[in-house]
């Protein structure tokens, strides 16, 4: 079956789902995955992330064996958001608007910033070299 899922950075090394976290009885966390069986709930969802100042999503299509196998691999859950779903509880309210809380910190952007800190070490590091060299030439000056 042929769904839709919220991805960030789609397509890049630094590709995130995008996950609603939820507390269990037991006090532990739990990620659900959404899989939007329609596309205009998928989109009409990821608006009203951006309307929130989250993080933009791209709607994309896959295979629901492949998004369930990626979820069973991460310890996580994968809900099937049928078209014209109607909440039972109010637990399930999520999966038609996003909570008003979102995470700050976000485990692809902790990953893209490991990823980018030694580019902005080297790069200060020749700013550096840089700026020893027109000293030198500067104290040559005088």
């Amino acid at each position: 079956m042929r769904i839709y899922v919220l991805l960030f950075n789609a397509r890049t090394e630094n590709e995130g789902i995008h996950t609603i976290r939820l507390a269990t009885p037991e006090g532990e966390e739990r990620n659900i995955v959404m899989m939007f069986e329609s596309q205009d709930d998928a989109e009409r969802y990821a608006m009203l992330l951006e309307a929130q100042d989250f993080y933009v999503p791209t709607v994309e299509e896959f295979d629901s064996e492949e998004i369930e196998e990626f979820c069973a691999s991460c310890q996580y859950e994968a809900k099937l958001i049928p078209e014209g779903f109607v909440p039972e509880s109010p637990e399930e309210r999520i999966f038609l608007a996003p909570p008003e809380t979102n995470l700050e910190d976000t485990e692809w952007e902790r990953e893209q910033q490991r990823t980018s800190e030694p580019a902005a070490e080297e790069a200060s590091e020749m700013s550096s070299a840089q700026l020893d060299d027109i000293r030198r030439r500067l104290e040559g000056l005088l």
